[in-house]
């Protein structure tokens, strides 16, 4: 059985009679749940490998299905999958770790490598603590594709010999780029402080101090109320209806592409007019509610709508549905030629089209879910804002965002047929749709649509 794993389906897959059987997920290579009468469990398979050659397949338990998230799961599937692409075993290496942790007597603390550093850091800050896939994936590439080569070098060797980190960071400036070289130095940092934590014997000053820090310029990608109208032009000609929605939406909302794409239907509360974003930047404890406008509650209806009818199974999990492993829309880059301003550059939009129409600093701040600096801040309920003071400010962002096209759908025929109510009826040639789901969808529509109203 090949599934997309979550907390959900699992609780779905039925128990065998006899025996067990494997349930295997469609967007990890390698990482399965092993189902049995009793207990259902989270495994990992791969090849393992001497010398660059197939030395064996090995299978290797992560956890009880009920006492770990899918999440944790399959973060840790990564990382056992990397270390026997390796051809190490991980967990061999998980004792190696417990062992220099421990003191062990075998391995002076001192010598702790980067390597082992790293494996203690992902899981006991990242993992344990919830940080998302996305973050660790960073930190992942920092480690084992920017310094691979330090991967068996001692923190110890790096801390009394700052001058090698330093041109490290030089070379890396020139073959990878300043962010680049940057952002690999954070982790670098950051690594090496929580290792001195267990490793009193490594130097106090942090190498990565001796580094001279590249200029970082904000990218200043940001629309204003006068290129939206043009904007809007482009977005109307995509052919695809539900990642022209998605476009729409992160430039109403102002929320991170990342953490819209895996937005499901159950997320969305019409009645109270919010949707619930459970997996931002930060990971699951900084979960927020984004009050929704009038043009927004239509947004996510014509998203849902054309989700139907042109991916139909996918759509009864995700409200951004897409032909992918995940079933959900993964890649929102765009042409610039076709779409000119995507990502975090509507993000930014956001920002300054809240200034724009009067919003304060500290509302667009909430609104954002940005971290509220000042003790102040902490007095600060935020839910007790979002259903009537913060959904007037968001109302005043969509309005302002909307001014902007003053009749313009009246004279572009694109922007009639996408905009107009009851446009997201119109479905393309090559929707396959369940008329039954469709007509329920649309009367679900027709009632968010008066009450928004």
């Amino acid at each position: 059985m090949r599934i997309l794993l979550n907390d959900k389906a699992i609780a779905r897959l039925p128990t065998p009679e006899a025996g067990w059987y494997l349930a295997r997920d469609t967007e990890l290579k390698g990482f399965f749940v092993v189902v049995g009468k009793r207990k259902r469990t989270f495994t990992v398979q791969g090849d393992l490998r001497r010398n660059g050659k197939r030395a064996t397949s090995i299978r290797v338990t992560i956890g009880d299905t009920r006492e770990m998230s899918t999440r944790t799961a399959r973060a840790t599937a990564k990382d056992y999958l990397a270390q026997i692409s390796r051809g190490q075993h991980p967990k061999q290496e998980s004792r190696v770790a417990g062992a220099i942790t421990a003191g062990d007597a075998t391995t002076e603390p001192g010598e702790i490598t980067l390597r082992k550093a790293w494996e203690r850091y992902r899981t006991a800050h990242l993992i344990r603590k919830g940080r998302s896939e996305r973050t660790t994936d960073s930190y992942r590439d920092h480690v084992e594709r920017i310094f691979v080569d330090w991967l068996d070098t001692p923190l110890k060797e790096l801390g009394l010999d700052p001058a090698k980190v330093a041109r490290k960071h030089d070379d890396i400036s020139n073959e990878n780029g300043p962010y680049i070289a940057n952002g690999s130095m954070r982790t670098l940092r950051a690594i090496y402080n929580h290792a001195r934590k267990t490793n009193k014997s490594l130097p106090a000053d942090n190498p990565v101090n001796a580094i001279d820090w590249n200029c970082e310029r904000r990218r200043d990608t940001a629309m204003g109320t006068g290129d939206l109208k043009g904007w809007f032009g482009e977005l109307a000609a995509l052919e695809n209806p539900v990642r022209r929605e998605f476009h729409l939406f992160t430039l109403l909302s102002g929320c991170r592409p990342s953490a819209l794409q895996a937005v499901q239907p159950h997320h969305v509360n019409f009645r109270r007019r919010i949707l619930h974003i459970p997996k931002p930047k930060g990971g699951a404890k900084r979960a927020f509610d984004i009050p929704l406008s009038r043009e927004m509650i239509l947004c996510l209806v014509r998203a849902m709508r054309f989700g139907r009818q042109i991916y139909r199974s996918q759509a009864a999990e995700w409200i951004f549905p897409a032909d992918s492993d995940s079933g959900h829309l993964v890649e929102q880059k765009e042409d610039r030629a076709t779409l000119s301003k995507w990502g975090n550059d509507l993000r930014q939009s956001f920002r300054t089209i809240a200034t724009a129409a009067g919003v304060s600093e500290f509302d667009a701040k909430l609104l954002m879910n940005h971290a509220i600096p000042g003790v102040n801040a902490g007095y600060i309920t935020r839910h007790k804002l979002l259903e009537d003071h913060l959904r007037a400010q968001q109302q005043q962002i969509s309005s302002a965002v909307f001014a902007t096209l003053a009749g313009a759908a009246a004279e572009r025929r694109e922007l009639w047929n996408w905009l107009v109510r009851g446009s997201a009826r119109r479905m393309s040639p090559k929707a396959e749709v369940d008329h039954n789901d469709t007509a329920r969808l649309n009367a679900r529509a027709d009632e968010v649509e008066f009450k928004a109203a």
